[in-house]
């Protein structure tokens, strides 16, 4: 009886431990085109915004480099943000969104990265990092993302997980 207890409790927690989900997290290697680069460049240009051309094709600020711990695909974050449109219209801000790292954007992916926890960092992504030809239907009914938009995201990493 005892060992058939200890077999039941050891398939049980082989099938937990091996349920757990797994991060699928692939970076794609994607590069935004050089038209959308050079649209970025032209709206920052216009705005006198100094940033940091990324070599996937983003500008980005580091606002404050934060210290510890810097995310990676598969961590989990918490984040305040705000995210605008070029004309200034705020289409999302949150005080404090937590989710896997690989849920978000390909800006948001390789942006995040650059800060540690408790960072700030500026994003400027055109389109084929952020939703490319998609229009996006925001929270605020009032407020959706065009097709072809070139985001800002003002990023605070709280915490990596």
């Amino acid at each position: 009886m005892r060992y058939l207890s200890w077999f039941l409790f050891s398939v049980t927690f082989c099938f937990v431990a091996c349920s757990k989900k797994k991060c699928d997290y692939k970076d794609d290697g994607l590069v935004a085109p050089a038209t959308e680069q050079q649209a970025v460049k032209h709206y920052l240009d216009s705005l006198g915004i100094t940033a940091t051309l990324h070599p996937r094709g983003f500008y980005y600020k580091i606002n404050n480099a934060g210290s510890g711990a810097t995310p990676g695909g598969c961590s989990q974050i918490t984040v305040g943000y705000t995210g605008q449109l070029t004309n200034g219209t705020v289409f999302d801000q949150q005080d404090s969104f937590a989710t896997e790292l690989s849920n978000l954007i390909d800006g948001w992916q390789i942006g995040v990265p650059l800060i540690q926890k408790s960072g700030s960092i500026s994003l400027y992504v055109p389109p084929s990092l952020g939703y490319g030809s998609q229009a996006v239907n925001t929270a605020n009914p009032n407020v959706s993302i065009p097709p072809y938009s070139i985001l800002i995201f003002n990023i605070h990493l709280l915490d990596v997980q």
